[in-house]
């Protein structure tokens, strides 16, 4: 079975959005939604070792990665937006019924998604994306207070995590001495270099403000594990340092099967700690899809 990735290009509502994708689409199907400063790249490492078995796509939103950038100036940058994007990109190659995996910004993108359609969803995976108020900590204090008091001083400083030191930070921050050896250094070079195209770095500033709407819909969110439990798989790294491993056991309150697992990393486990987190990812739609097949 092959393990090619092809990279390919489609243009969604006037935008180009490029996309990886891996594996038989007659197998079961895996969305892959990229967070903040990354692209479809993450997810690389992850198609390879799975395409043998399973269909895996990956989008890169506008603005990140290989799509289109300077987005037109009719697309309101917003994650509705981007979310509603994305599931025209899903109709647009048939993508009919899916795993979603939410990974940082992929979580206000994926969930509206799954509010939206919840018809598409046949297992969430979610790798620090939060749904509830307890994984935005005291570090979020200072960006909630902007969204809801800007001024132009609060902006000047909060805007510095747009920079090379905070890419860099998205990588290692938090991580102890013996796992910096496993972040791949490409990977937050790439993002930066992407990210400091001309006019890049105030998008950006201003899709992170909308992150106020997406904490606003926690509630939405809640309400759609209550009525619809889609199997759910929660993979956090304990030195988290953007959404706290608070977080973690709150999913169980609306999902009380989802399978919960603290790893030994950070905020992007899928590198540092690959093996483990293939391990979860494969067991957990191996065994939804057996569970599918046999209704």
């Amino acid at each position: 079975m092959s393990r090619q990735i092809y990279n390919k290009t489609i243009k969604i509502d006037g935008i180009d959005l490029f996309y990886r994708e891996a594996g038989d689409e007659k197998n079961p199907s895996l969305l892959l939604l990229h967070g903040f400063p990354t692209s479809s790249v993450a997810f690389k490492n992850l198609m390879i070792a799975m395409s043998d078995q399973y269909h895996l796509v990956a989008p890169d939103y506008p603005g990140f990665g290989f799509s289109e950038f300077p987005v037109p100036d009719s697309f309101e940058y917003t994650f509705g937006n981007i979310s509603a994007l994305i599931n025209k990109f899903t109709e647009a190659i048939s993508l009919d019924k899916f795993f979603i995996y939410l990974h940082d910004y992929g979580a206000p993108i994926g969930l509206q998604l799954c509010v939206n359609h919840p018809e598409k969803i046949t297992g969430i995976i979610v790798q620090s994306g939060n749904a509830h108020r307890e994984g935005m900590g005291p570090e979020w204090d200072e960006y909630i207070d902007y969204w809801y008091n800007p001024t132009s001083e609060k902006k000047k400083k909060l805007i510095q995590f747009l920079s090379v030191e905070g890419i860099k930070n998205q990588y290692f921050g938090g991580l102890p001495e013996e796992v910096l050896s496993r972040v791949s250094p490409e990977l937050w070079m790439l993002d930066w270099d992407f990210l400091k195209r001309p006019g890049n770095i105030e998008k950006q500033f201003e899709l992170n403000c909308d992150f106020k709407t997406h904490l606003e819909m926690f509630p939405v969110y809640q309400e759609y594990f209550r009525k619809h439990q889609p199997p759910a798989l929660v993979i956090w790294g304990k030195y988290e340092l953007f959404f706290s491993v608070k977080e973690v056991p709150c999913y169980k309150r609306n999902l009380p099967a989802a399978q919960i697992h603290v790893l030994d990393g950070g905020h992007d486990v899928l590198d540092t700690h690959f093996d483990e987190v293939l391990r979860l990812i494969t067991n957990f739609v191996s065994e939804q899809s057996a569970r599918a097949k046999s209704r």
